[in-house]
Parts: structure tokens; sequence; C-alpha cells
């Protein structure tokens, strides 16, 4: 509704740039981010001392990945506006997705010795120390935060995200107290909850941690608009597509570089671990999980608006060669402000399972590995884990068991129609044998063997991921069978993964 206001209205006033600025912001709320830097590039080629569009404009090109740009745009902020302290805040946040952590943590430091009362710089400060493996001291920040705010349910989720960490009973009231408090804001409501759910499950009150985690889901759920039959009619239009006579008539196309190596699947299904695992090998570097090819999905798809048609994946069909080349070119000069100089790189966004077939025409020398558990423990997991941005799907158990069996299909599939392609490592084979498993990863990969692949957590690397202090510990089994404990309530996701669990 506030679009159309803003469209109807700029129609008789198309310079006011106050008019063009809001119009962008509700295009960044929706997601739509390549909208936002299109309107905020207009709103300052006719205000160019317009100081808020132009922070707007930074954020959105970093939204899209165009960090160097948006870093470019924040210094010019910062000369102009120095006392202004949201353009430092945005460049450290640039600097945490570029993996620039450590400079990231310098310019929370010089802001927060300037605003030190502020609870979510104190805990953006401690989302950049947990990265680099620096525990103690986001513990620290996040508990600052906390003291600051104490129903800042972000804060005590944070906690939790450690994984590691155990709540105190003095915790677990603190935490109820603030779920008993009139006029809770919504979202500090469903951290909370999915905070007191892994305290009480530590605690081994399953029942109780159950009911908490479903309440976090319920909530969150009623927020994230995700459509199950939409998803899997777009995963079932992808596979009708992409057919092994076209991938053969298309055989050669590309950009030719090997560096790439996809890890996709679903969140917690492993794919943190062999990333630390391959990242650990002197000739990869671990990134993260990189935005560009749902970007590229997207754009191809051409959609102007939320209910226009896709042209993906139907479009890849109308690329030339020289197009498909360039995509790969593109994606290698975009994960360029990534890597450290190693000649292959890891991109392990997950969901870039659905677009196996855009990456093997783009980057046909690319490896593919799909991160494969067991269907109920990954989709648990998922359950009890509340994502920063995406994973929508992941907020009901019916919604998470049809998305699993849907990705099961998409992968068979590809398996079908590009035999051999994709490697599917299985998280409990690697912990059962580890080192056949890295021998086996790093033979698909064409890498020599080195031992640190098999010490990979001693490797000190920056991880964002949730598993981040869980894979700086050696191997270890008591994940394998959690979601036993909460066998009782699982019925409904047992009954959308179907026969995937007979699989």
């Amino acid at each position: 509704m506030a679009e159309g206001v803003c469209r109807d209205y700029l129609q008789r006033w198309p310079t006011d740039v106050n008019a063009i600025r809001l119009l962008a912001d509700i295009a960044l709320q929706l997601g739509v981010h390549e909208d936002a830097v299109k309107l905020l590039r207009r709103c300052l080629e006719l205000a160019p001392d317009y100081h808020l569009a132009r922070n707007n404009y930074a954020n959105a090109l970093s939204k899209v990945g165009e960090y160097e740009a948006a870093l470019r745009e924040i210094e010019r902020l910062e000369r102009a506006e120095p006392q202004n302290l949201s353009h430092p805040v945005l460049a450290a946040a640039v600097l945490v997705n570029v993996g620039a952590y450590q400079q990231a943590i310098e310019r929370y430091e010089r802001i927060l010795a300037e605003a030190p009362d502020h609870a979510r710089l104190q805990m953006s400060y401690g989302h950049a120390l947990k990265t680099l493996g620096r525990q103690d001291e986001s513990v620290a920040a996040y508990r600052r935060a906390i003291a600051l705010q104490p129903d800042l349910g972000e804060a005590w989720w944070s906690l939790a995200n450690l994984k590691t960490l155990r709540f105190t009973a003095q915790d677990i009231a603190a935490m109820r107290r603030c779920l008993a408090r009139r006029g809770l804001d919504a979202e500090d409501e469903w951290h909370l909850h999915f905070a007191l759910g892994k305290a009480l499950e530590d605690g081994k009150d399953y029942d109780a941690a159950f009911a908490a985690y479903a309440k976090g889901n319920e909530l969150k759920r009623t927020r994230s608009g995700y459509d199950a039959a939409e998803n899997t009619a777009a995963l079932e239009k992808i596979a009708a597509s992409c057919t092994r006579q076209r991938f053969e008539s298309r055989r050669g196309c590309g950009h030719p570089a090997p560096d790439p190596i996809f890890i996709v699947g679903l969140p917690r299904a492993g794919s943190t671990l062999l990333e630390q695992i391959l990242a650990s090998h002197s000739m990869v570097d671990g990134t993260m999980e990189l935005p560009y090819i749902p970007q590229f999905a997207r754009r191809l798809g051409g959609k102007k608006k939320r209910d226009d048609p896709s042209e993906y994946p139907d479009v890849l069909w109308r690329l030339t060669d020289g197009q498909c080349r360039a995509l790969g070119r593109e994606f290698l000069d975009a994960a360029g402000i990534q890597r450290c100089g190693a000649p292959f790189f890891i991109d392990k966004l997950p969901n870039n399972f659905a677009h196996v077939g855009l990456i093997h025409l783009m980057l046909p020398n690319a490896k593919i590995i799909d991160a494969r558990r067991h269907p109920l423990a990954t989709c648990f997991s998922g359950f009890k884990q509340l994502f920063a941005a995406g994973q929508e799907f992941s907020y009901g158990l019916a919604d998470i068991g049809r998305y699993y069996r849907d990705y099961a299909a998409l992968m068979e599939h590809w398996d079908r129609v590009l035999p051999g392609r994709v490697l599917r490592v299985c998280y409990e084979s690697v912990i059962d044998d580890l080192e056949g498993e890295v021998r086996r990863l790093l033979d698909y990969c064409g890498l020599p063997f080195e031992p640190g692949c098999l010490a990979y957590h001693r490797n000190r690397r920056a991880v964002r991921t949730a598993s981040s202090e869980q894979v700086r510990q050696p191997i270890y089994r008591d994940a394998v069978a959690q979601w036993r404990r909460f066998e009782a309530h699982l019925g409904p996701l047992q009954q959308a993964l179907g026969p995937v669990l007979d699989g």
C-alpha cells in the first residue's frame, strides 16, 4: 500500500527527493534491493548533498554485493559529517560483509567509546568478536547489551546461538520475566522464545523446550509470508526446464575457471563443517555465504513487481555462450573482495542447490558439493534455529519437511541430468570416518591430501554461521540424534517428509 501511494505521488512530483528516498526504503524493506539502488542513485543525481539518501544508497549497494562502492560512499559521508555515528556504524557492517572482521571490530570499539550505552551496537560488536572465535569477549559484549536493555531478545538469542554457552537459572528467570511483560516487541518476543528453548533443552526439560521453540516459530512464521506451494512449483519448474538434452547441447559453454567450490543443501546439514575442512587446506579460501548466484537468478528472471511471472529458468536456454561466460566472470570478480589469494574459494550458500543448472552453465569447472544429513536431524535443527535472514521455510514443521522433500527431489534431478556433477557428502559419514570422507572430498576437488584438513578445529579463520563455535571443536557425535529427544512432537514433520524418510 505504501509503495502504491509513493508511486502515485511521484507521478505528479517526479523530482521530490524525499519521496524517491521513501520509495527506495520501501524497496529495501521488501527485499527488492536492485530497485532501491536505482532509486537512490536518481535521488542523489537530483540532490548530491542529501546525506541521509547517500547513507541509504551505501546500505543498498551493500545489499546487492557492491561492497567497495558502498565503502566509497561511506568515506564521502564521513568527510561531510564526521560527527554522525550512523556512517561508521554502516561501515562496520559492510566490513563484516567483506570479511574484514578485525577492521570492523576496531570501528565498533571507536564508536562504543563515544556511545557505550548503545545496546544494539554492543550486540553488533559481539557478533564480530564471535565470528573471529573470541568467544569470551563476545559473551561479555552480549551481556553488556542485555544489561543496557534487558528485554533485547536478539542479545539473548545471540548468547544461545553460540551453541556452547549454558544459561544459568538466573538467566532463565530473567528471560521469563521479559516474556511476561506487557507490550513486549514481537521481534524481541520470538528471539526470547528461541533462546529460552535452547536454555530448557540444555536443562533436559524437552517438552518445555519444544513449547518455547514452537511459540517462537509461530510468532516468526506470521511475519514470514512463506508459501510452501509456491516454492514447490518454482523447483518443479526448474526441473522441467533443465533437461539432460539441453545441458548436452550447451556442453563447453561458460567461464573455464575452476576456482569456485559451492557447498549446497539445507542449513544445519553440516555445510559449515565441510567448509571448515576445505578451508583448512592451503589452496582453499573460506569466504562466506555469497549472495551472487540468487542475485543473478533474480536478474535473469526479469521480474519488475513481486507478482510478475519470472523468466527463470527458461531464460537460461536463451543465453549465448558469451553471456554464460560473462556471468561466470562477473561472479569471479564479485567474489574477489572475499578472497585471500588461494587458487580456490568456497561459496557455501545452501540455497544455491536450486541453481545448480545456472552454476553449471556459467562455471562448468566449478565443484558442487551437496551437504546431506538425516532429514529429521536437519529439519528439527533448522526448526530450533532463528536465522538472521532468509530461510523462511524453517518456521513450521510441515513447511520445513516439505522443503526438504522438494530439495531432495531436485538434487535427484541434478544427478540424472548432470551425472557425476555433484558430490554428496553425508554428515553422519564424516562423523564415522573423518579421514576417509576428507580424502574423498579432496579427491573430488582435485586437491592433494593435507593433514591440516583433519585438524580443521585448529583453524582460526572467521566463521559467520550458527555452527561457528561447534566447528572449532574436534568431531563429536552429540548432535547426530538430538532430534530423538523431541520425537513425540515431530509427527507433522515426519508426515511432511513422507517417502524421504524411507530413502
